[in-house]
């Protein structure tokens, strides 16, 4: 099994989780982060003061799928999160060993 990690910009969360759900993607972790790459933030104006945002609001989606999907996830992720420009996101991918549903203790991909 593989998990996937995606940390992409919050205007395109809906197009990722919608391409996810027409592949077949079930189960899913979204959480809402902050923080920054490349980009390293920019400099706003608020009320006639300057100050620097650092840390740019983005949504990570964390799941786990067979080995079988996992690329056909992170070619599905990239289509609809990809704009072009710096700030668009990364994709991380791990092993995983093992997967246990806690209601039944059910075990492996069949607990996913």
């Amino acid at each position: 099994m593989t998990k996937i990690e995606a940390i992409i910009q919050t205007s395109k969360f809906e197009a990722v989780k919608n391409a996810l759900h027409e592949i077949g993607v079930e189960g899913m972790t979204v959480l809402e982060v902050r923080g920054h790459g490349r980009q390293k933030g920019h400099t706003e104006v608020y009320r006639g003061r300057e100050y620097t945002v650092d840390l740019i609001p983005k949504i990570k989606i964390e799941m786990v799928v067979p080995d079988p999907m996992a690329e056909k996830v992170e070619e599905t992720i990239i289509r609809a999160a990809q704009t072009g420009k710096i700030g668009d996101g990364k994709i991380f991918r791990s092993r995983i060993d093992e997967v246990i549903r806690i209601r039944n203790e059910e075990r492996g991909e069949n607990a996913l």
